[in-house]
């Protein structure tokens, strides 16, 4: 019996790049996977359903900063599955956003970053939280990023929207650890998806800088992250909350 059988997970962001690998590994340790994104999870969920498990899977296309559209996915899991026992904010702005200097980045696109990377896990632990306080039993598990610790040159609006997540995540942790909700981040370093690997905006310059940074000299793959998810998914980390797990071969040392 897996880690997770009988848990319900949401995985915004999870139909493509590293949150699809995150839903996958959910799914093979029993839970009932959400796919909520603003693409179209269709595959991944006939994916899952191909392995043979017994979990259900639900697939929801979703703008996550958008309040409506959050409510509305929320009150179509519990729906569905009368419960949320797992919170996973992955969704955010990253590949397609282009290096500039703060100089250079425009109004709108901060906003936009911002939008998503902070406005979106807002929200959805908003709509969350109340179902996993009367359950008096969850687990937030808030994407964040090593940059929020050292920084990214000509990025700084999504290095200040991670910095917002470490803080949140923090704050959350206190605010509903009575209600015996778990609140923790995990934060990759940067990591080959398939979407970032695509998007072609981060150059060969950018990854050299940070495989150097490494006491573990190679490059990261979405695999590496999954089993630090599960974890802090699971009933083994139930006396954990408030922590950032840095997953990124030494980059950060936190």
């Amino acid at each position: 019996m897996g880690r997770l059988q009988g848990r319900v997970a949401i995985v915004t962001g999870g139909a493509r790049g590293i949150g699809r690998h995150y839903c996958k590994a959910l799914a093979a340790e029993g839970a009932s996977v959400v796919i909520a994104d603003i693409a179209d999870g269709a595959d991944l969920a006939e994916e899952i359903a191909a392995t043979g498990r017994h979990n259900s899977t639900m697939t929801e296309m979703f703008d996550v900063s958008d309040e409506a559209q959050v409510r509305s996915l929320v009150a179509s899991v519990i729906d569905r599955f009368g419960r949320i026992d797992i919170l996973v904010n992955n969704a955010a702005l990253f590949a397609a956003v282009p290096h500039q200097k703060v100089t250079d980045i425009d109004a709108a696109l901060w906003d936009k970053v911002f939008a998503v990377n902070v406005r979106g896990p807002f929200l959805m632990v908003k709509h969350v939280a109340p179902h996993m306080i009367a359950q008096r039993y969850g687990k937030i598990v808030n994407i964040g990023s090593g940059v929020a610790y050292k920084g990214l040159p000509n990025m700084s609006h999504y290095s200040a929207s991670k910095g917002a997540i470490a803080t949140l995540t923090r704050t959350l942790s206190r605010e509903l650890g009575e209600h015996n909700i778990c609140v923790n981040t995990l934060a990759p370093g940067l990591t080959m998806s398939d979407t970032l690997v695509e998007s072609g905006t981060h150059s060969d310059q950018v990854r050299n800088a940070v495989l150097n940074s490494r006491a573990l000299k190679r490059d990261a793959f979405p695999q590496d992250l999954t089993g630090a998810l599960v974890f802090l998914a699971s009933p083994e980390s139930d006396f954990m909350t408030g922590q950032t797990v840095a997953v990124d071969g030494g980059s950060v040392n936190t």
